[in-house]
């Protein structure tokens, strides 16, 4: 059975206190903490086994090496890829999707054709195929959700059309929570004729993925979003789609021959990741994902779901607060607005009791703004968040409402 209390334990910072106050961290959908585990083995691979991989032939290359390697073949049982060989090391999801935008999307578009997106896309994927569709002459074109930010499956397959090359689309909105059927989609591009790229940074933090039975064609997320170090991210591709795309960067080691006249790349993944890599942080982002693979992520789903249902009770319960993204399926993600209280000063009484959130538009300024606001307050759970941590944010609310409100 998931215990999350037991977790907290794996997790030192969160004994910390702040300003005398329990550290509550909720600010999960931003960056998420980092078990013993993967901040020992980081610590280990500096203080034992560094030095650059593929290149030397004396006992700490081959074994830094191995242990890269290995992280690579730990992210494909992680989401269920075929080989290793689909996994591409990338600095973060943002480089992951102008990878695929700058290689595949500069191959495959031009005028007429079209990108479709959802209204709740992070800028990461928002951003960088509006620049793509202006580069290339394709245009963007976007599907709505429900009134209540749930996934509408009548407008997406209105939007779907054959001049739609790309599908390019959130697993889980950062501000929403929103959860998007991710099979029924990439089936109906591909019967639209185009092939479909997942972000998944959110829903990785949640939720159990499989590649291969979402039948994605491209998916990416972050190592710091699934307990493991920033500075490493991945890129899953198709091995035959990956075979067919170019370099996105020129450097060392994703070279085959150079000659002063010509130079041949080494095949995929490897021709994805030019110059030294991010050693460490690949193989601390293994270490994360084999600690969260020890877990049954049915269970860990299970205990989200009725954390989820917890605090989206006690925040409707608190009068004047507007919760944004209540559809049924949805993580745990909570984004809100206190009635005659800046998010800022908000969530300055929150820090005041050692709660951390998150205020802002979440990198998702279109979103925010069409739900009449320019900024507003997000709290957001990961697998060692409680039920007292809810409680606490609640408690805090109040002081809030009393002090400014």
């Amino acid at each position: 059975m998931f215990d999350a209390h037991k977790i907290r334990k794996d997790f030192p910072i969160l004994n910390k206190l702040v300003d005398g106050k329990k550290n509550i961290y909720l600010d999960t959908a931003a960056s998420a903490q980092k078990p013993v585990a993967v901040i020992k083995r980081i610590s280990e691979v500096y203080e034992s086994e560094y030095a650059n991989v593929h290149r030397g032939s004396y006992w700490l290359s081959e074994k830094a090496t191995e242990d890269y390697e290995y992280a690579r073949k730990t992210v494909a049982r992680f989401i269920c890829a075929k080989s290793a060989d689909e996994i591409v090391f990338t600095r973060n999801a943002t480089e992951g999707i102008n990878l695929v935008a700058a290689t595949f999307g500069a191959q495959n578009l031009k005028p007429g054709d079209e990108v479709l997106l959802s209204r709740a896309e992070h800028h990461a994927n928002l951003v960088t195929w509006q620049q793509w569709a202006k580069k290339t002459g394709a245009a963007i074109k976007y599907f709505d959700l429900d009134e209540n930010g749930g996934f509408n499956k009548e407008k997406f397959f209105r939007a779907l059309s054959p001049k739609t090359k790309i599908v390019s689309v959130t697993a889980m909105s950062n501000v929403l929570g929103t959860i998007f059927p991710i099979r029924e989609m990439s089936q109906a591009a591909h019967q639209a004729g185009a092939k479909i790229l997942i972000d998944a940074c959110q829903y990785a933090v949640h939720k159990q993925i499989d590649v291969q039975e979402f039948d994605c064609d491209f998916l990416v997320f972050s190592g710091h979003k699934v307990y493991g170090p920033t500075g490493i991210g991945v890129l899953y591709g198709k091995k035959e789609i990956l075979d067919t795309m170019p370099p996105y960067q020129y450097g060392g080691d994703m070279i085959e021959n150079v000659s002063y006249e010509e130079t041949t790349f080494a095949p995929a993944p490897s021709r994805f990741e030019a110059g030294t890599p991010a050693i460490v942080q690949a193989i601390g982002l293994g270490s994360a994902l084999d600690y969260l693979m020890q877990f049954d992520f049915k269970e860990i789903e299970l205990y989200e779901q009725e954390l989820t249902e917890y605090t989206t009770r006690k925040l409707l319960e608190v009068n004047g607060l507007k919760l944004f993204g209540t559809a049924k399926d949805k993580g745990g993600v909570f984004s809100f607005a206190l009635e005659g209280i800046h998010p800022q000063d908000l969530a300055f009484i929150l820090g005041q009791e050692g709660i951390a959130v998150r205020v802002g538009h979440f990198c998702a300024e279109p979103l925010v703004k069409s739900l009449g606001y320019n900024a507003l307050t997000r709290a957001s759970l990961g697998i060692y968040s409680v039920k007292e941590d809810i409680d606490e944010l609640i408690k805090a609310l109040y002081k809030a409402k009393d002090l400014l409100g």
